[in-house]
């Protein structure tokens, strides 16, 4: 792939390939084949959720033509290992760095990602030369899978694991296991609060992070988490247009929340059992959270839903996955400083249109932003907003963000 290493130390990790035992693909044809299916009358239009047509359809392909050892080889063109940072199993993939002098970079992701969300981005970051771009702009990727999610599982001895607990694990691997003194960070999702974290407690030992949205470290806090709304009314006479906005985003967001914040075991017993089950919880988040049109496969293809899917069903991790959200809560962040801003590293942050909040146009992101009571949060150096593109950023809108992310380490290195 061109890496150039001659001037470098060898990696101190012998790499791992990723590869699922057939016996896991047997059963899993088998349990796609024994489905039960719900009746579902009434609802071609999703009302009431995954519309069962739609989603029979995908499990047949799944079933049928779908092929796991294909998706495998292409995740396996890269470097994988598989380590042990304080006693949690961390799996994480690896692209060494084209250029000069690259940046190390760890990339966070969050719920219901995958490290494979970030495959659009590690290239043209890691060898910016071959995509028309600076070679001094190079970074030596690494995109670890979140502790309880996919490979980085499972985690029998640790229950308790949220996002700013894993910022420490983040921490640890960098300098300990990889022995870089700085390094970079970014991430979406639970990721931006994973990479807000590690620009709170550990700034002097980061270039600086790139995060989309930019949420308070707080954000999980409090007795009613779960609701967005904090349990307060629409209030009276808004415009029919902000209105609607507000509705959109709470059906958007709601379910999921107070599913996973209140009890998400009791959801992944049946998630566990059932592939079908597992594909139609995250299907409905992939679908209603991207930037689609209305055709998720404008997003993503078949094969790219099914491989997401995959890594969650082989590992046997969605449970592990979900719980995240109700430890976020359960165990409150800790504050390392009292300092302002709280998040001191040099922060950019990607918007982007879909979740652009009631009444705000995307030329208005940014400034809504600095007038919020999130900007006083973070040392932001770069702040940018894209009319598309939805939660999933880096694959959405993978040549925006990796401007975007660019431009925030640009003269920081």
């Amino acid at each position: 792939m061109g890496y150039d290493t001659a001037r470098r130390p060898p990696f101190p990790l012998s790499p791992t390939r990723i590869h699922v035992d057939e016996e896991v693909l047997i059963d899993l044809h088998g349990r796609l084949a024994a489905t039960r299916w719900p009746d579902d009358a009434g609802n071609r239009d999703g009302y009431y959720g995954v519309d069962r047509v739609r989603l029979q359809a995908l499990v047949e392909y799944w079933r049928d033509e779908f092929d796991w050892r294909e998706a495998e080889s292409a995740i396996n063109a890269y470097e994988h290992y598989r380590v042990d940072v304080a006693g949690v199993p961390v799996h994480f993939l690896r692209r060494p760095g084209a250029g000069p002098n690259p940046t190390p970079l760890i990339l966070t992701h969050g719920w219901p990602w995958t490290f494979w969300h970030w495959s659009k981005v590690i290239d043209p970051l890691a060898d910016p030369a071959s995509f028309g771009g600076d070679p001094a702009d190079a970074f030596e990727v690494i995109v670890p899978s979140f502790p309880g999610f996919g490979f980085s599982s499972p985690l029998p001895d640790h229950p308790d694991m949220n996002f700013w607990k894993v910022a420490d694990l983040w921490h640890l691997l960098m300098t300990e296991i990889l022995g870089h003194d700085r390094y970079a960070a970014a991430g979406c999702d639970v990721g931006a609060l994973v990479t807000g974290q590690l620009g709170h407690k550990y700034a002097d030992e980061l270039y600086g992070i790139h995060i989309g949205s930019g949420q308070k470290l707080t954000l999980f806090e409090g007795d009613r988490a779960w609701d967005l709304s904090g349990g307060n009314p629409i209030s009276e006479g808004l415009p029919a247009g902000i209105r609607a906005r507000i509705v959109e985003l709470e059906r958007r967001f709601a379910v999921h929340l107070a599913a996973q914040v209140l009890e998400p075991s009791t959801l992944a017993y049946g998630l566990s059992d059932s592939p079908v089950g597992l594909l139609a919880w995250i299907l409905q988040r992939w679908t209603s959270w991207s930037d689609n049109g209305g055709d998720i496969h404008s997003v993503f293809t078949r094969d790219e839903l099914l491989t997401h899917a995959m890594i969650f069903w082989v590992t046997n991790s969605i449970g592990t996955s979900i719980r995240t959200y109700a430890n976020n809560n359960r165990y409150p962040w800790i504050p390392s400083h009292d300092r302002t801003p709280p998040i001191e590293a040099p922060t950019g942050i990607t918007f982007v249109g879909y979740e652009n909040p009631p009444g705000v146009r995307t030329e208005q992101r940014v400034a809504h932003f600095l007038e919020s009571d999130r900007a006083g949060w973070y040392n932001h150096v770069e702040l940018t907003a894209h009319d598309h593109g939805g939660h999933f950023i880096p694959w959405e809108i993978p040549q925006e963000w990796v401007a975007d992310l660019r431009r925030t380490f640009r003269g920081r290195r």
